[in-house]
């Protein structure tokens, strides 16, 4: 029997050599930094997917209040709410670095579920996994005090405990954005990336380095 981490391998292997051969209906265009793919209120009509680079989702309130939900890179789909019905975006993505996306349109993406059951395969077990994501962010917010929560958001964006291989450094990011993700304040942030940093838990200098060690925070009573 293949273990999940070389069954996730092959998996994206066949996306990639799939993507890579053509005729599937999507579109694969270069964005440059600082570039918005699609607006919150757009029509939603399409599905991406990051070949290379990041992209931030966030969401802007009635009273002009931003907020970054997501952080996203290589191997990951966005904007698949266009599948359930969603017609207009519910968010904002912008990239935060050079990046190359693939665009699927809606009716394309339709017909490879249904005709390509490796991307079916990959596509639902990527959902799946956001729902999870999205519920533990839910208890996240309601039952953990902001230190945990800004720990727990570093251990992810630095792909800690998780199957990808994890980055040695994460690219700079600012704490107003941090302090969006996680619901506090930039000031509460400083003090806590400061404590992080004192106990060995963390280094940054411009790019910020995560260490394993941070979980002991996450896992604390």
């Amino acid at each position: 029997m293949r273990s999940k981490k070389s069954s996730k391998k092959s998996l994206r292997f066949d996306l990639k050599a799939f993507l890579a051969s053509g005729g599937h209906g999507g579109t694969i265009v270069d964005f440059p930094k600082k570039q918005t793919l699609f607006s919150q209120g757009d029509p939603a009509d399409a599905v991406f997917y990051i070949l290379k680079g990041k992209i931030t989702l966030s969401v802007l309130s009635r009273q002009g209040k931003e907020a970054v939900i997501a952080m996203l890179g290589p191997d990951d789909f966005f904007g698949e709410g266009c599948l359930a019905g969603q017609r207009l975006r519910m968010a904002t993505a912008t990239t935060t670095a050079g990046s190359s996306i693939m665009r699927l349109e809606k009716k394309a993406i339709v017909r490879l579920l249904g005709a390509e059951p490796t991307f079916a395969e990959l596509f639902l077990t990527y959902v799946l996994v956001r729902n999870a994501r999205i519920e533990e962010d839910l208890v996240d917010q309601l039952f953990n005090s902001s230190e945990k929560r800004l720990a727990r958001t570093l251990l992810l964006l630095a792909h800690v405990g998780k199957e990808r291989k994890p980055e040695s450094m994460i690219p700079k990011i600012s704490q107003e954005t941090l302090a969006e993700m996680i619901g506090t304040t930039r000031a509460r942030v400083s003090f806590f990336m400061n404590r992080f940093r004192q106990l060995g838990l963390i280094e940054y200098n411009g790019a910020l380095r995560v260490h394993s060690s941070l979980l002991t925070i996450v896992l604390r009573d």
